[in-house]
């Protein structure tokens, strides 16, 4: 569409982010689940929604900081967004149904 512009949630540019770093790695996120003894899917909610323990298992997986990662749940010096106001991050469906509408 010419001359729109569409914005996109930056909780899904991260997410997509994340899982790049973890392919690249070679790592899934059930492997992270098991690796850091979280319970099954632990790791894979982490990535839509708030989940301290899942998200720096997934950092520690990839070699760095949960804030480094997740930028819109942490503030650059590392402290913890409170409150976290949150919605869950739009499955790519949603998204595409926002789309067409």
């Amino acid at each position: 569409m010419h001359g729109t512009t569409s914005r996109v949630d930056p909780r899904v540019e991260e997410q997509a982010r994340i899982k790049a770093l973890l392919s690249q790695a070679g790592i899934t996120l059930a492997d992270i689940d098991r690796k850091y003894r979280l319970t099954d899917g632990a790791a894979r909610n982490a990535m839509r929604e708030p989940n301290q323990k899942g998200e720096r298992a997934i950092a520690a997986a990839l070699g760095t900081k949960p804030h480094l990662l997740w930028m819109t749940r942490y503030r650059p010096s590392g402290q913890r967004r409170s409150p976290q106001e949150w919605t869950r991050v739009p499955t790519l469906k949603q998204r595409r149904n926002e789309q067409a509408a």
